[in-house]
């Protein structure tokens, strides 16, 4: 395969930097959007609250992978922040997608989004790319968020949008807390334990990623998730079998509301969320059940 330039936003990140590190280890060449002044050639500037990326900085660039934006699970759900989660993913998306609209169709854009567009309940309803929207603070982010590469597309880019679901990382995430409690005894359901988890380990997020710079023909949104989404206790127990520990003890979710804010409505909810993009186009999961992918996490 032909080796690429590959430009990434939010490389300092948990996703961010281990797509830098995979593209780098194949042969691809890897630059960084960074907003203070380039101290290297392979960094950009860009200013996404100003809304400025010089479309020549990008000249040579196959593709770009935009995943930076505040973090949903990074702080209580106060209205600035809310407002602050909506504005860094709409603006800094935007302000990727104008750059990208100026070179016309030559550069490939891989947006970051997020399954929480399906809304934070659907109970044990299947969901694709061909699903409805739900309701919530999230699924109204996402829409605005995927909205945004508008220019690009209208400019005939390959855009695809990456509705990521939980990623799998001892390091952050859903999953992060839950380990430690594990290793404690403490690891039971949290809340009833019937809601899906959309998970998805790292090493395949990534690789999905590189999957989708490496297929234009694949548009619109794609479902970066496992394809075996399984009800939450099951987390739990499988976490609990493979650390030899006790997972009984649950969670209660007004416990959870207080100590996470308003982002618990979706460790809470239900989102049986399928790959059905993905796998149409051969991507192949390497952690595909869930004892693989709790296995990554240990």
């Amino acid at each position: 395969m032909t080796s690429k330039r590959v430009a990434i936003s939010g490389a300092s990140g948990l996703i961010g930097g281990a797509l830098s590190a995979f593209l780098t280890t194949r042969g691809d060449e890897v630059v960084h959007l960074v907003r203070r002044e380039p101290r290297t050639e392979s960094e950009i500037v860009w200013d996404p609250v100003a809304r400025t990326l010089d479309p020549a900085a990008l000249e040579g660039v196959d593709a770009v992978v935009h995943l930076a934006g505040a973090g949903v699970a990074d702080k209580r759900w106060t209205p600035a922040y809310q407002q602050e989660i909506l504005r860094s993913r709409s603006d800094g998306t935007a302000t990727i997608a104008t750059a990208v609209a100026a070179h016309g169709d030559r550069i490939r854009l891989v947006s970051g989004s997020a399954v929480g567009v399906y809304g934070s309940d659907r109970g044990d309803e299947v969901l694709t790319e061909e699903s409805a929207s739900g309701a919530g603070f999230l699924a109204d982010v996402v829409r605005a968020w995927e909205s945004a590469t508008k220019a690009a597309v209208d400019a005939g880019a390959s855009v695809a949008m990456a509705r990521t679901g939980l990623v799998m990382s001892p390091a952050a995430g859903a999953f992060a807390p839950l380990v430690q409690l594990g290793r404690l005894g403490l690891g039971g359901p949290l809340g009833s334990g019937k809601q899906y988890w959309p998970w998805i380990t790292l090493g395949d997020e990534v690789r999905a990623l590189a999957h989708l710079v490496d297929h234009p023909d694949v548009t619109g949104p794609v479902n970066l998730v496992g394809p075996d989404p399984v009800p939450q206790i099951e987390v739990s127990r499988e976490l609990g079998r493979q650390l030899h520990r006790p997972a009984i003890l649950p969670a209660p979710a007004f416990a959870l509301r207080i100590i996470v804010g308003g982002f618990a409505s979706d460790i809470l909810g239900s989102q049986r969320v399928m790959p059905t993009v993905l796998a149409a186009s051969g991507f192949t999961h390497e952690q595909s059940t869930l004892a693989a992918a709790i296995a990554t996490l240990l």
